[in-house]
């Protein structure tokens, strides 16, 4: 258990009534939840360390449970926290392969980790990232010798930032070409004669403008590979996710935008002999789509902003190399505020574009 440096918490009696966080799917996690009775807290769970460290720090919690090593290195790295107890239990660590695979691999690392510990390279690698090996708050928070200011952080992982910075754009280029593509015919099928054209495309847009982007993601990266044995690379998984997330909301505005030119438009049309797909091409699309190009702008926008979302399925944008090298330097406000600026700056010049296209665009 650790605690706050300025913290008075010495003991689990003493978190009575008080808010613990923790890490979710960790040991740290299970043995809080198996005390929290006995000792009269409440938990608190969080997705990561740093969070977790933070609510502490800042006091939202009094204390939070993590793996022994993992909070000597946040204390090295100069989380603000103290360990004050002892560790509760133990289990082992493992170098993991897939069952009955890289039978080479395993031996060779087995055999690099016996070389190690011979050497004292082992300790010499604990001692460094770990400081002291004693179990209680004799870890001191030396920081780091890197350069901590946000100049520093920015030429530390640059390289890392525009390569998550790339990885988003082009995400959200390809994501916006299908799903443009997805809601011009879904939403083409809500104004078509046909009913049943009408109920589908009612349906589609229903079914994926009220699903949760990351309820979707996760269906799509992990659910449907669970149910068919065949895996789904993850830019696949996230390109088809937001195609059609994002595609319902194209479909919703352009099928809005064409129902919002003037019926008698088309009445007009079909009353010179002109069959309803011309009509709708040469007479209803040109002043439908001077009313959807501001919203089509704008939904890029949307999209760009919604492939953070899909870190979850392990892709390395933007979010998830923030979140990366938070794991690495626990510099959560600093990274988190550089990795928000470079969105906002991205989407000041998406949202000039927007309104320099409503402009021309006006009638």
């Amino acid at each position: 258990m650790a605690v706050n440096k300025k913290s008075k918490v010495k003991s689990l009696s003493q978190l009575r009534g008080k808010k613990v966080a923790v890490k979710t799917g960790t040991a740290g996690a299970d043995y809080a939840n198996s005390i929290k009775k006995k000792y009269g807290f409440t938990v608190t769970t969080f997705d990561d360390s740093n969070n977790m460290y933070q609510d502490v720090t800042t006091g939202n919690s009094a204390a939070c449970f993590e793996d022994h090593p993992v909070m000597q290195y946040a204390i090295k790295q100069g989380t603000k926290l103290k360990i004050v107890t002892k560790p509760a239990e133990s289990a082992p660590y493992g170098f993991a392969v897939k069952k009955g695979h890289n039978k080479a691999l395993l031996a060779a690392f087995n055999n690099g980790l016996k070389d190690l510990k011979a050497s004292g390279t082992y300790d010499d690698i604990k001692a460094k990232y770990l400081g002291s090996s004693d179990a209680l708050t004799t870890t001191k928070s030396t920081g780091s010798s890197e350069d901590r200011t946000f100049l520093g952080l920015i030429k530390q992982n640059q390289g890392a930032l525009l390569s998550g910075l790339k990885e988003t754009m082009w995400l959200t280029v390809v994501s916006i070409f299908f799903a443009t593509i997805f809601g011009i015919v879904v939403g083409l099928m809500g104004v078509v004669p046909g009913k049943f054209f009408n109920w589908l495309s009612s349906i589609l847009i229903y079914l994926f403008r009220g699903m949760p982007l990351l309820v979707l993601a996760l269906f799509i990266y992990t659910g449907i590979p669970s149910l068919t044995g065949e895996k789904i690379p993850a830019f696949v998984a996230g390109v088809v996710t937001l195609t059609f997330n994002e595609g319902a909301y194209i479909a919703a505005f352009v099928k809005g935008g064409i129902q919002a030119v003037d019926p008698g438009q088309m009445e007009a049309a079909r009353s010179l002999g002109l069959p309803f797909g011309k009509s709708m091409r040469k007479v209803i699309l040109p002043q439908g789509i001077r009313i959807m190009i501001p919203s089509f702008i704008n939904q890029f926008i949307i999209t760009l902003k919604d492939t953070s979302i899909l870190s979850i399925i392990g892709l390395l944008e933007l979010t998830q190399t923030g979140k990366i090298i938070i794991a690495r330097n626990l510099e959560g406000f600093k990274v988190w505020t550089i990795v928000a600026l470079m969105y906002l700056i991205i989407i000041t010049l998406l949202t000039w574009l927007s309104n320099w296209v409503q402009r021309r665009t006006k009638v």
